[in-house]
């Protein structure tokens, strides 16, 4: 846990604090550098138009990590809202909503981003959309479960007995406790949406060429495979890999700590 703390930590700080305080050009094209390999001038190596590796995959990350935790923010405006709805309000309206989710998780999502971001031009606004309108059937999920086990809890049917309204309800006594359930879904899903930026400006779909992001260097890193600059690709992957193990094993300890008798469970 302490070891991906830290790798989190380091990325971090290099995506905050690189790009405004270098200000190092990373589209600085230097032919003579052309595909030299990993130094203690270019740790990272430098591809094959001379541009420094590490440098880009730090921008790379940047860019890609905006992209995602924006997209995260919309897939759970998208689903948490509709999970509410559909488990505050039960009987027809809960099964119509749940049946929405149902068609929608059973499409491919890559399929289905493909085909948002193919009707503009490629933006990050493109990849927002996309990923919010394909990702959000989880958070619905995960937001109507807990509405559910909340109504039956005692202090929410007082409330109700009370005399309070739903909306009363729904902002006093089932948000506070749905809030970090939704944080650490949009936690998990920021990764996700990572990989799906990838995943889309690796097939020039995504964001524009000109922008440095992680699916673009490894688009761009192929090329130079044939010529044996194994680096211009692994980088960015590992720029990929990294932050989700990461954040895969703090969101477990996360979730251990939300629900501590599932843990005990799954110890048994």
């Amino acid at each position: 846990m302490r070891t991906a703390a830290f790798v989190l930590v380091a990325l971090g700080l290099a995506v905050l604090l690189v790009p405004p305080i270098f200000q190092l050009d990373q589209q600085l094209v230097d032919l003579r550098a052309a595909g030299l390999p990993p130094s203690l001038a270019h740790p990272l190596g430098t591809d094959e138009v001379g541009r420094d590796v590490l440098l880009r995959c730090v921008y790379g990350l940047r860019v890609s990590f905006l992209v995602g935790l924006v997209a995260a923010l919309v897939s759970m405006a998208i689903g948490g809202t509709l999970g509410l709805a559909a488990g505050s309000a039960g009987g027809l309206v809960d099964r119509l909503l749940m049946r929405v989710v149902d068609g929608f998780s059973s499409l491919p999502h890559l399929l289905l981003g493909i085909f948002i971001v193919a009707m503009f031009a490629p933006s990050p606004v493109a990849v927002v959309v996309s990923v919010g309108i394909t990702h959000w059937t989880s958070a619905a999920r995960i937001v109507r479960s807990e509405v559910l086990s909340l109504r039956g809890r005692p202090f929410v049917e007082a409330a109700i007995s009370g005399g309070a309204s739903r909306s009363r309800v729904i902002y006093r006594h089932l948000l506070p406790h749905l809030v970090p359930h939704l944080l650490l879904a949009m936690v998990l899903m920021v990764p996700h949406a990572i990989w799906h930026e990838t995943a889309l400006s690796f097939l020039g779909l995504g964001l524009p060429p000109h922008l440095a992001s992680l699916g673009n260097m490894i688009n761009d890193g192929q090329r130079s495979l044939l010529a044996g600059n194994w680096w211009s690709s692994l980088a960015p992957g590992l720029f990929i890999l990294a932050p989700t193990l990461a954040v895969s094993v703090l969101s477990q300890r996360w979730r251990d700590r939300l629900n501590p008798r599932m843990r005990s469970e799954l110890a048994l």
